[in-house]
């Protein structure tokens, strides 16, 4: 059965994103996220969405990070959600660029204390000379804000992927799967199907 378009890609992100977390999927908010350095090299990681509206599709990280670095040096990224157990694949694709200061705040106040310790105590893509070296730091930032709320450190905030392609692919026997692709057009969307 053909993917039948939507209003728009949110929607259809919402409705198959919606399906993911509905079955029970581990961590259905995970996906691969692709960056290109200033040189153009390629780097690809697995990271968590934690957000999503008509603005675009948001992560957060340590802005020293390799993915920061690449992002900084060259503002595109695309996005990549595989839920074999659904027989669904999203990609995304679009420039990029980082959230305001009080929407980071905001998402780092959910996030569970340990969490917002490990984003001070981490120096995130650097070499380290053992675990032992992390947990310190841990137990450090944990006796610095003992007894009152951590703050978002100023190394650590979040990107959106504005989007310009997104793609939905559901698998079909024999290989012959469907694809839609949603394309920017100004304010607007266009729909094309795809030959699998």
């Amino acid at each position: 059965m053909p993917i039948e378009p939507m209003t728009s890609p949110l929607a259809h992100f919402d409705d198959w994103f919606a399906s993911a977390t509905d079955s029970g999927l581990k961590d259905p908010n995970a996906c691969a996220l692709a960056t290109a350095d200033a040189d153009g090299m390629p780097s690809v990681r697995m990271v968590l969405l934690k957000g999503h509206d008509e603005r675009g599709f948001v992560f957060y990280t340590n802005l020293e990070s390799d993915k920061s670095a690449d992002l900084k040096a060259n503002p595109k990224a695309a996005m990549g959600f595989y839920w074999p157990q659904l027989g669904r694949q999203i990609r995304i694709k679009g420039p990029v660029n980082p959230v305001g200061g009080d929407e980071a705040d905001a998402y780092f106040a959910t996030r569970p204390r340990q969490s917002q310790l490990g984003a001070w105590a981490s120096d995130q893509s650097r070499p380290m000379a053992g675990r032992g070296d992390f947990e310190r730091r841990l137990a450090e930032f944990g006796r610095t804000f003992e007894g009152r709320d951590v703050p978002r450190p100023p190394h650590w905030s979040g990107w959106r992927i504005e989007p310009v392609r997104v793609e939905f692919w559901q698998e079909g026997e024999f290989r012959l799967h469907e694809r839609l692709v949603y394309l920017r057009e100004g304010a607007g969307w266009r729909t094309e199907m795809l030959y699998p």
